[in-house]
């Protein structure tokens, strides 16, 4: 019978020391190195989850959100963000409709700002 016993995503970078400074330093995840530095292990906040970071030369940006960060005060998070030099997407899957301001999202679900690490990848910040 197939019964997993634990899981994991992952998603590819093209640099993976760029990759641990971005999600470790600016983002402030919990990032541990493996395989001698050409992987990384990303600890989701508030759970025993990680998401596998892996280096691969020929390394294509997701056309997908590979990473959501769930937030109490959406406002606040971007305002933070911001300070850290990191500014929405706003050209997200929603842009162009009224609800997109400013790279953030309303009416669709929760509210949501979209961004790229510096491998291109997409990843999300939402509040509950």
């Amino acid at each position: 019978m197939f019964e997993p016993v634990s899981a994991y995503s992952g998603f590819s970078v093209d640099d993976v020391p760029a990759a641990a400074e971005f999600w470790g330093e600016v983002l402030g995840l919990a990032v541990t190195p493996l395989m001698d530095g050409s992987m990384l292990q990303l600890q989701l906040p508030g759970s025993a989850a990680n998401v596998l970071v892996y280096g691969k030369d020929d390394h294509r940006p997701a056309g997908f959100t590979v990473l959501n960060l769930v937030v109490d005060d959406l406002d606040v998070a971007l305002a933070d963000l911001a300070e850290r030099g990191l500014s929405p997407d706003p050209g997200g899957p929603w842009a162009g409709e009224d609800q997109v301001v400013r790279g953030r999202a309303s009416g669709h679900g929760p509210d949501i700002a979209w961004f790229h690490d510096p491998a291109g990848n997409v990843f999300s910040v939402q509040q509950q």
